[in-house]
């Protein structure tokens, strides 16, 4: 497991930088995705599901008020919004452990409001940070050494 400091200087290049990582993953991934309201998590996220081959990432928004979005491709993609849970024990019941399995990648937006639930597992932990106007600095920890970002 590595941790990586990148920089994507527009929404569009975090898109990149999510579609090649979602080229590499295997399954069985969990990803909390941390930033402030704008700070590019949603993005990333469509370009990961680009990547894992779910139709371009066209069909990825933020689902706030379903809290999970399920994409298929050729990994299932569970994409949850954690933003409006007041619990752990409210992410529990959304089902989280059945979303966990070999043929999927669970994705969370605010995962640091349910990070508890997360604690003792390896899961990749990617924060946003703004950095100017479309700018955004990104630190990934975790990251499994089969998932290259190198151009």
């Amino acid at each position: 497991m590595t941790e990586l400091e990148i920089t994507s200087e527009s929404a569009e290049q975090t898109i990149e930088i999510g579609r090649r990582i979602g080229e590499q993953l295997r399954g069985g991934e969990v990803m909390g995705v941390c930033g402030e309201l704008g700070s590019g998590k949603t993005h990333l996220i469509k370009g990961i599901s680009a990547g894992a081959g779910t139709g371009g990432g066209r069909e990825v928004s933020s689902p706030t008020f379903v809290i999970v979005n399920e994409y298929k491709g050729r990994l299932d993609i569970y994409h949850i919004d954690a933003y409006r849970l007041d619990s752990i024990d409210e992410f529990e019941r959304i089902g989280f452990d059945d979303f966990c399995y070999d043929g999927s990648a669970v994705l969370i937006e605010w995962a640091d409001k349910i990070e508890a639930a997360l604690a003792g597992t390896d899961y990749i932990r990617v924060e946003l940070f703004h950095s100017g106007t479309s700018r955004r600095d990104m630190r990934i920890r975790n990251l499994p050494e089969y998932i290259s970002l190198q151009a």
